[in-house]
């Protein structure tokens, strides 16, 4: 991660830089914002063997990284302290993904559109399967889910190689996603192979919830098909199909697929059984709709804030809320504020942001988070708790 150490110096002049608009400091850092081709984002000062180490905020990091090394760059200009130690001149930069292919989850719930009808396959390792169909079916939009970057690289790699233009990667729990996309708008959902969570099972992606989401985006007699090596999770899915009577269903043993993984393969050789097990959509979904409101509409008091912020996290039934931190702030124009950190939403996917609170007021720094029914609902708990 781009960073560069520096001697302990004074805070930087905030009120007449035009690249920094306020400092705010906290029990064991700082947080300086900066200003970089109209967008902001923070930086980090923290104390490293009587020196100070300036380094990107995690939760506000974002694209160009060349951009976040231009702040660094001037933030050593503007401390006018001694430089000891900088990465932010190297010229080694991960490679950048292929952007016709991977979409970030922003665009799903802000711009996405097709026309085409949509296929899923979630957890799509070595893409074996994700690419068959795909050139298989060149009128379908085929969306891949995947949280293993490797793999994902792998399957980016090999859509270039191969010129495959209808297919989309996101980087996402498939638990998550499905909510982004409309009513009746899906052919098929492939679970092909997925982590058993033997130990963990909460983490499994089968649930009944899921399957519930794959009946309102599937169009009717759209399929989800869950294919599984592990007996455990064959038992599983099957208890679930208890909550479903009413949807036709096939389980299938030792089926061939006319494409076959090295997994998979590896698995026959040795003769275990694999399962799969097949569930039909019967009925048009009305579309979801919820008021995508993070607004804030009361006036805060700072002091009664950060005496009352709760301590532990909050854990409802589907969602958490934990205030981290809290920073106090000093504004270009001397007004205080306060920035504070709060990770909430999903257990799956939550969301770190820092809420801004100047003159009574309140925003989310950066925007808003991405619209999802889970952090809507932890939203309005934040309101409550701000008061």
């Amino acid at each position: 991660m781009p960073h560069i150490l520096l001697k302990q110096h004074n805070d930087i002049d905030i009120k007449n830089s035009s690249n920094f608009s306020f400092i705010a400091k906290g029990k064991y850092d700082q947080k300086i914002c900066a200003n970089f081709e109209n967008k902001e984002f923070l930086l980090t000062k923290v104390e490293k063997n009587g020196n100070d180490l300036i380094k990107l905020d995690n939760a506000t990091r974002l694209t160009p990284v060349s951009l976040m090394k231009t702040a660094l760059n001037e933030y050593e200009k503007e401390s006018k302290s001694e430089l000891l130690f900088t990465n932010t001149n190297s010229s080694y930069n991960k490679m950048k993904p292929e952007e016709t292919y991977i979409k970030t989850i922003d665009y799903f719930a802000n711009d996405f559109t097709t026309d085409k009808e949509i296929w899923v396959e979630v957890g799509f390792g070595s893409g074996v399967h994700l690419l068959h169909q795909a050139m298989q079916n060149p009128d379908k939009l085929i969306i891949g889910l995947e949280i293993h970057y490797p793999s994902i690289e792998q399957v980016l790699k090999q859509l270039k190689i191969q010129n495959i233009t209808n297919v989309l990667i996101v980087n996402y729990d498939a638990r998550l996603f499905l909510e982004f996309l409309d009513s009746n708008a899906v052919g098929r959902v492939f679970v092909h192979f997925p982590v058993p969570w033997d130990k963990k099972p909460h983490r499994r992606v089968m649930s009944i919830g899921f399957i519930e989401e794959c009946m309102r985006v599937l169009k009717v007699t759209g399929t989800l098909e869950l294919r599984t090596d592990s007996p455990n999770y064959f038992e599983y899915s099957s208890s679930l199909l208890e909550h479903f009577k009413a949807y036709p269903h096939k389980i299938l043993k030792n089926k061939d697929l006319d494409v076959t993984s090295k997994y998979e393969a590896r698995w026959k050789r040795q003769e275990k059984d694999i399962w799969d097990i097949t569930i039909s959509a019967i009925e048009e979904s009305e579309q979801v709709e919820f008021l995508t409101d993070f607004s804030f509409s009361d006036i805060y008091d700072i002091e009664k804030i950060k005496n009352n912020l709760p301590k532990k996290a909050i854990v409802s039934k589907e969602y958490l809320i934990n205030f981290e931190d809290w920073y106090d702030v000093k504004t270009k124009d001397g007004n205080s504020a306060l920035l504070v950190k709060v990770t909430f939403g999903s257990f799956n996917r939550p969301v770190t942001k820092y809420l801004y609170i100047e003159n009574g007021n309140s925003r989310y720094f950066q925007g808003e988070p991405i619209t999802t029914r889970v952090n809507l609902e932890a939203h309005q708990n934040i309101l409550e708790l701000l008061k």
